[in-house]
């Protein structure tokens, strides 16, 4: 929920940068009430059935991957001298050493959060054993190499300092250096696109969250009703998207950014401690279909990983999810022996 909100202030951010590019001043900073707008209409669009959310998902990160694809293959072209005069990347560490760059990773982390949104929505996925493994290693790997193309092409247009002072919508400053104004255009669209399109993969995700614990009696069964004409769960979309759009109406940005981190590195450090541990035991239940290779390295190492990076955050973005984290745990016991009552009746 804190990561679809820190999407849509994003959305409403990318929104309000063709206002700019149109001349129209607006008298308020339009990110927030845009955002808000968003959340409640992705909200509703998931009312009318997964195929249609699905759909629009697919053509979004097919449009959205040939922008990219040209527009970086343009930047690196360029910041290696093929169209004009070589450009020097900034170097990989800044002024201030690791410090700064451990601190971004933190803040930034809950952009790779889409292969973990894989596994929530499993049960709508066909063919789960396989493609659920090669969606989740497929969306890091890709990912991974466009954020690292995109680095070097706006590091080596302006610099991280410069960058810094273009805010949100820094990329389409960089295309407007290489080719102006319709380059600018194009990443203002492109920057439309792909927040749009994790919000609405954000909000369909922590909808179908709330619809498992509620199949699990961890929350109200009324929360796992099934719309009988969409084949939807209206209430735990309610139930996921009011309070996605109450978060996004904050517009605090960097706080909404480091809290999804937060829990999402410590839900990564838990199913790392799950693996090995059920490694250990091999209870009969568990039988994937697929394996991870050297599993016990590679949990072990992620485990470590995950817990070190929060080490990294500000203090107020431990506090919340610490709270957060306090208030599940205490409704989940809570719930626990409501079930454990019920069951003995």
């Amino acid at each position: 929920m804190f990561a679809s909100a820190f999407y849509l202030v994003g959305l409403g951010s990318y929104a309000g940068q063709v206002f700019l590019e149109a001349g129209i001043a607006l008298p308020i900073d339009p990110a927030v009430p845009l955002g808000v707008a968003f959340g409640v209409g992705l909200t509703a669009l998931s009312l009318f059935g997964t195929e249609n959310t699905a759909a629009l998902q697919n053509g979004i990160v097919i449009v959205l991957l040939v922008i990219l694809t040209l527009f970086l293959s343009y930047g690196s072209l360029d910041a290696l001298g093929v169209f004009g005069s070589e450009r020097v990347p900034e170097r990989f560490f800044p002024p201030g050493g690791l410090l700064p760059v451990l601190q971004t990773a933190a803040l930034v982390f809950t952009s790779y959060l889409g292969f973990a949104q894989v596994a929530t929505v499993a049960g709508d996925i066909k063919e789960p054993s396989r493609n659920l493994p090669l969606a989740m290693v497929g969306s890091v790997l890709l990912v991974g190499v466009f954020y690292v193309v995109t680095i070097f092409v706006a590091t080596s247009a302006f610099g991280s300092s410069r960058l810094g002072e273009f805010g949100e919508t820094a990329m389409v400053e960089v295309a407007r250096a290489f080719v102006g104004l319709p380059g600018a255009l194009v990443i203002v669209f492109a920057g439309l696109l792909a927040t749009f399109s994790s919000a609405n993969a954000s909000i369909l995700s922590a909808s179908r969250a709330v619809y498992a614990v509620s199949r699990d009696d961890l929350i109200p069964a009324a929360a796992s009703r099934i719309n009988l004409r969409y084949g939807t769960p209206h209430v735990a979309l309610g139930l996921a998207g009011g309070p996605i759009v109450v978060l996004t109406a904050t517009g605090q940005v960097e706080l909404l950014a480091e809290v999804a981190s937060f829990l999402h590195l410590v839900m990564y450090g838990l199913i790392c401690v799950a693996l090995i541990q059920l490694r250990r035991e091999s209870p009969e239940w568990y039988t994937p279909s697929f394996r991870c290779p050297a599993g016990f390295a590679v949990a072990g190492v992620g485990a470590a990983a995950s817990f070190a990076l929060i080490a990294f955050m500000r203090p107020a973005s431990i506090g919340v999810g610490a709270v957060v984290m306090g208030a599940a745990y205490g409704w989940y016991r809570y719930s626990a022996a409501g079930v454990e009552l019920k069951g003995a009746f």
